[in-house]
């Protein structure tokens, strides 16, 4: 990747004129190089897609559900019959339910549109940094956005994540066009994208709202007065667009829709606030685990699971490192060189209005995800790896426009020695280990940005116009080496699961179900009730949907803790003939041991199987049993004789 000498990067300080087209021409060159790199996007991310499988069964079940019945796919329904939602928005079930309608549910339905979501969020991203900084930064930074593992993980995967980046992606997009002119046509789009994006995964999707909404109000060029009227109405787009699905909920009967997963009192406000709000960031979120993956999963892990340990070093360290940590140093180091650069610069200077978009979206959301207390899941980064593609592309851009200047070609050798200083770091452990690699990234960032400073100062024209922009490039490439390679090897291995990691083959915690039970499936198949059976939470429902095509009742939910249904709404179902089975673990008389932090409490009661343990305790007084691979089946369509 290459600037080349002569080249305008920064662009006007001033709005554009009047007599100008409202848009900025893609010259050939630059239609080439967008359309290479988001044709090598479809290509990296749509390889072999359906190697996940089923993914995260949880919200495959639910594509499932919304692919068959329309109800199901407005409410994110996990089954057909509408008992119980996940556990978030369902925007992203809308596209991957719509998709199973139109091609039949299938991995590759699922899936494929995900991965399309990717070459359209390394699309917006080109645009906005191109606009901001130049063709060659939005290069770079479409070109960093697709080698972000975690990227290639959670486009390639069918968790909301994806969704949300590409309309949080699109939110910045339509921030920097409305900075051209303080437009406020294209602020209420960004309004509307962030409205979407939190229909994806709520509060988390609106994060970027604070960067948005400072550098409007910084660098528009138009009144002060008139940049606040623009934010009310982009604020009002935003409250329209993800309001009227919350409106929807309140108003449709709580008789006649499914539960809303994750909320104590059917309430998508409560999830809003609560499970999906500050629980996350303070700590009192539940997880649960599934029947069928061998155990359960504590609950409450303070600090993140998998121990991610709070504070600065967690986006850099661990598991976060490999995911989002390759390009964070140098995204830290270009913010600050950015802005230093563009201190001068008017007020409605585009590339500082860029720093501060990008960068402040980049710390808001670093800043959250590095102290939350709950539950953390390091691919939960994907929602900064545009701003950190985009800042580090920035910051290189205008440390390369400047590099007449002694310290600016300084700045621009440290900003590209701390990002492959920092790949050769990470390439020392992990899953992807290569000591060829790791000492490749070394030797040609070490050596491609200090001949860079000697190819400037004492290589003559020749030194500029050919040799300069050459070790440019490679040092560029050495740099991006490290999430290159982890990007390569996540394509190359299956992931399944709720928390699945880059680099290597995996199936996340509670996952659903890991092994095939075909005499449990064929039971299940055989029922015509609304729902083949019972089962506490909504993992272990949603692997049995996903092997019989029948629906399943989760009771209590994702965590087994949702209060519902109620011992008297089971009964009635039961008594209607709704449900033809309860399936209940071996052991369930007993309370089993619960596992907190990778170790097994034997003393601890398990919070899934005591929030309904009415419901079993009734099932066992007066159904007959059978085990069935190792699943005890209760027989509900042949209530035992005696008294109730």
């Amino acid at each position: 990747m290459t600037f080349a000498p002569g080249t305008v990067v920064d662009p006007p300080t001033r709005p554009i004129p009047e007599r100008e087209p409202d848009r900025v021409r893609l010259v050939t060159g630059e239609r080439v190089r967008l359309g290479l790199l988001l044709a090598g996007t479809a290509v990296l991310y749509l390889w072999n897609v359906t190697i996940n499988g089923m993914a995260n069964q949880y919200y495959a079940a639910a594509a499932q559900a919304g692919s068959g019945n329309w109800e199901a796919l407005l409410f994110g329904s996990l089954d057909a019959h509408n008992f119980i939602t996940v556990d978030k928005p369902p925007l992203s079930q809308w596209v991957m339910g719509l998709s199973g309608q139109v091609f039949g549910f299938s991995s590759a339905s699922m899936l494929v549109p995900q991965a399309l979501m990717a070459v359209g969020a390394v699309a917006l991203l080109y645009g906005a940094v191109r606009r901001l900084g130049g063709p060659g930064a939005g290069l770079l930074a479409g070109a960093a956005l697709a080698v972000t593992p975690v990227a290639v993980l959670m486009f390639r995967f069918n968790d909301p994540d994806a969704a949300m980046v590409l309309l949080m992606t699109a939110a910045a997009y339509c921030t920097v066009r409305a900075l051209e002119r303080g437009s406020a046509g294209w602020l209420a789009g960004a309004g509307v994208a962030l409205g979407f994006a939190f229909l994806a995964k709520m509060l988390e999707g609106a994060m970027v709202m604070p960067a948005l909404v400072a550098a409007y109000l910084v660098a528009a060029p138009i009144r002060l007065r008139a940049r606040l009227l623009h934010l009310l109405g982009s604020a009002a787009a935003f409250l329209l667009s993800a309001g009227w699905f919350v409106v929807l909920t309140m108003l449709w009967p709580a008789s006649s829709r499914p539960y809303i997963a994750g909320s104590t009192d059917n309430d998508f406000m409560n999830l809003v606030l609560g499970y999906n709000g500050l629980a996350r960031v303070l700590g009192r979120d539940r997880q649960g685990g599934s029947m069928f993956d061998g155990g359960h999963v504590g609950v409450a892990v303070l600090g993140g699971v998998g121990g991610h340990p709070q504070g600065l070093g967690r986006l850099v360290s661990g598991e976060f490192g490999f995911e989002i940590g390759w390009l964070v140093p140098g995204a830290v180091l270009a913010t600050v060189l950015t802005v230093v650069l563009r201190g001068r610069a008017p007020r409605t200077d585009p590339v500082r209005a860029g720093a501060v978009l990008f960068g402040g979206w980049f710390l808001v959301d670093g800043l959250v995800l590095s102290f939350m207390h709950g539950t953390v899941h390091p691919y939960y980064s994907l929602s900064i790896a545009p701003p950190v593609a985009a800042i580090f592309a920035i910051g290189v851009c205008q440390a390369w426009s400047r590099r007449e200047m002694p310290w600016s070609r300084a700045a621009l050798a440290a900003l590209l020695l701390a990002a492959g200083l920092w790949g050769w770091w990470r390439l020392g452990g992990g899953a992807v280990s290569s000591s060829a690699l790791r000492w490749a990234v070394l030797g040609a960032t070490t050596l491609a940005s200090t001949a860079l400073l000697w190819s400037w100062t004492s290589g003559g024209r020749i030194g500029r116009r050919y040799v300069a922009p050459a070790l440019l490039t490679v040092a560029l490439t050495a740099a991006l080496g490290g999430p290159a390679a982890y990007a390569v090897a996540t394509v190359a291995a299956p992931h399944q699961g709720i928390g699945p990691s880059v680099g290597r083959p995996g199936t996340g915690f509670g996952g659903g179900r890991t092994m095939g039970n075909p005499r449990l499936d064929a039971l299940l198949e055989e029922t015509d009730t609304p729902w083949s059976a019972a089962v506490d939470r909504s993992t272990s429902a949603a692997g049995l949907e996903l092997a019989t095509g029948t629906a399943v009742m989760a009771i209590g939910g994702f965590s087994g803790t949702d209060p519902t249904p109620t011992l008297q709404q089971f009964q009635d179902d039961v008594a209607n003939h709704r449900v033809a089975y309860y399936l209940a673990p071996p052991g369930s008389g007993r309370m089993p041991s619960a596992v907190t932090n990778g170790k097994r409490d034997h003393g601890a009661a398990d919070v899934g199987s005591r929030a309904h343990s009415d419901i079993l305790q009734w099932v066992r007084d007066h159904f007959p049993a059978t085990t069935v691979g190792g699943v005890t089946a209760y027989d509900l369509l042949a209530r035992r004789p005696g008294p109730t």
